[in-house]
């Protein structure tokens, strides 16, 4: 099957759909915006839902900021910082640091009782002209070729099983077999999957694709540390919470189209484990590239 015979995406699935009416924030005040929160099985707020959102905050006062072009984000770094509620608001307050003449930068809390749950930098910048090369990417199988996330949850009678199918908004597809439940013993410290939205996005600009490249990420950064354990996420004792969060975006990014994960994780120790991904299109460019520490501990009893 080649490309474009790869079946279309088709409407947006109803969780996707929830997704993205979480990402229209509320404009409360000139630099701040407010949202709330999808239900998540770890009964924590999800880190690339605050991701996204802190991201689409700090967009909102570049595009106000009259300057004479667009300026869409190219990188980010954030810490997450405390463990955010589900049934309590969000609040967004945006620092404007600088408007350069190519540059925007900004510095954006997201804030729960008065507390930040998450502080993030992003950099914004116009389309201008420059050097250009690439990594290409690894010989792997077509997302056509692999196993569904939904087919596999919809095989088993687990309340996490049950739990993602229903509320899952993109499709994975893992190039090395799942790691939701134990499928032999693989000790890499790397891993690639295809991801898409389980739907089309009509009329979505490129800012909201690259939050929503920040939202899916967020799910399987730490995922080439398990592997390298032997461990899988439904592993007795497992214990894992996204600490910080770097991102960089090289091209423009279709979330509803097929991105390539090409994943490793140099290191784990003390308790934390460091994922990287190198993300490419379907075409072989490479779109982002991403760096998550995280913590990652397996409790014996």
């Amino acid at each position: 099957m080649t490309v474009d015979e790869l079946p279309d995406a088709g409407a947006p699935s109803e969780a996707l759909s929830a997704v993205l009416d979480l990402l229209r924030l509320e404009r409360t005040a000139h630099d701040e915006c407010t949202g709330r929160s999808l239900d998540h099985l770890s009964g924590r707020v999800y880190g690339g839902q605050v991701l996204a959102q802190s991201l689409l905050a700090a967009a909102a006062t570049v595009s106000d900021a009259g300057l004479p072009a667009e300026r869409l984000p190219h990188s980010i770094h954030g810490y997450f910082l405390r463990a955010g509620k589900l049934d309590r608001p969000i609040t967004f307050e945006v620092e404007r640091l600088r408007d350069g003449g190519s540059f925007s930068a900004r510095r954006t809390h997201a804030i729960q009782d008065g507390k930040p749950i998450l502080t993030m930098m992003a950099s914004f910048q116009e389309d201008q002209p420059g050097l250009e090369h690439a990594e290409e990417p690894p010989e792997v199988p077509g997302p056509e070729e692999l196993e569904s996330s939904a087919d596999l949850f919809a095989r088993y009678d687990h309340p996490a099983a049950r739990f993602a199918s229903r509320t899952g908004a993109f499709d994975i597809r893992h190039v090395e077999g799942s790691i939701y439940v134990p499928r032999g013993r693989s000790p890499l410290s790397r891993q690639a999957l295809w991801m898409r939205s389980r739907g089309r996005i009509e009329g979505a600009d490129q800012l909201l694709h690259r939050a929503l490249l920040a939202y899916a990420c967020d799910q399987v950064m730490l995922e080439p540390v398990l592997r390298r354990h032997e461990l899988v996420w439904t592993s007795p004792g497992l214990s894992v919470a996204s600490l910080d969060h770097a991102m960089w975006w090289h091209r423009d990014v279709r979330a509803d189209e097929w991105l390539l994960y090409v994943q490793d994780a140099p290191s784990s120790q003390g308790g934390r484990g460091l994922g990287l991904a190198k993300v490419y299109d379907r075409s072989g460019a490479l779109v982002a590239s991403v760096a998550q520490e995280g913590m990652v501990r397996v409790h014996q009893d």
